[in-house]
């Protein structure tokens, strides 16, 4: 079968069956697949759209945190990231939480794509982008819940605690490492 030839699956109907917060919603939905077979209540997570931001000084540090989060065990590497308000461009979303977060701003921005978190159950986008040249120009003003360190770390800092896994979200190891791909291309 060639790629022109692939068939995409039909929404029929959707109902909302959970509809928590304006973090989560789950809705079910009548599809069609390709084959004609109909499935009658599939599962679909509707979480607002994020981003997560690389960024890095002109001395080359990568602005990282050491923090806690609720759903994992122990201690966690992070990237600047977080939500993308209703109506927001999500660039300005990376911008914004950029300087909220670690009270930088950056003059180089790259984007590093877009993506799904899960291919069939949706639970929102994640816009990556490497924000390059940042300068402290406030101090942090974020909203965060958990407990968190701002840290500056080498380049050779960084892929060590990618390799050892302390990225431990699977959206912040591939920000991650597209950054320190697009920054071996340079």
């Amino acid at each position: 079968m060639q790629e022109n030839e692939l068939r995409q699956w039909k929404t029929l109907s959707k109902k909302t069956i959970l509809d928590h917060s304006k973090y989560l919603k789950v809705e079910s939905h009548a599809i069609e697949l390709p084959d004609g077979e109909v499935i009658s209540d599939w599962p679909l997570v509707v979480a607002p759209d994020a981003i997560i931001v690389v960024a890095c000084t002109p001395d080359n540090e990568f602005l990282c945190f050491r923090q806690t989060k609720y759903a994992i065990d122990g201690i966690t590497m992070a990237p600047v990231g977080g939500l993308v308000e209703p109506g927001e461009d999500p660039f300005a979303a990376a911008k914004r939480e950029l300087l909220e977060e670690t009270g930088y701003m950056a003059l180089d921005w790259t984007p590093l794509g877009s993506h799904v978190m899960d291919p069939n159950r949706y639970s929102g986008m994640r816009y990556l982008y490497l924000a390059q040249n940042a300068s402290k120009v406030a101090e942090p003003d974020s909203d965060d819940l958990e407990d968190q360190q701002l840290l500056l770390l080498k380049q050779s800092e960084v892929e060590t605690a990618l390799d050892a896994g302390e990225f431990k979200v699977l959206g912040w190891t591939a920000a991650i490492a597209l950054a320190l791909r697009r920054l071996s291309q340079d």
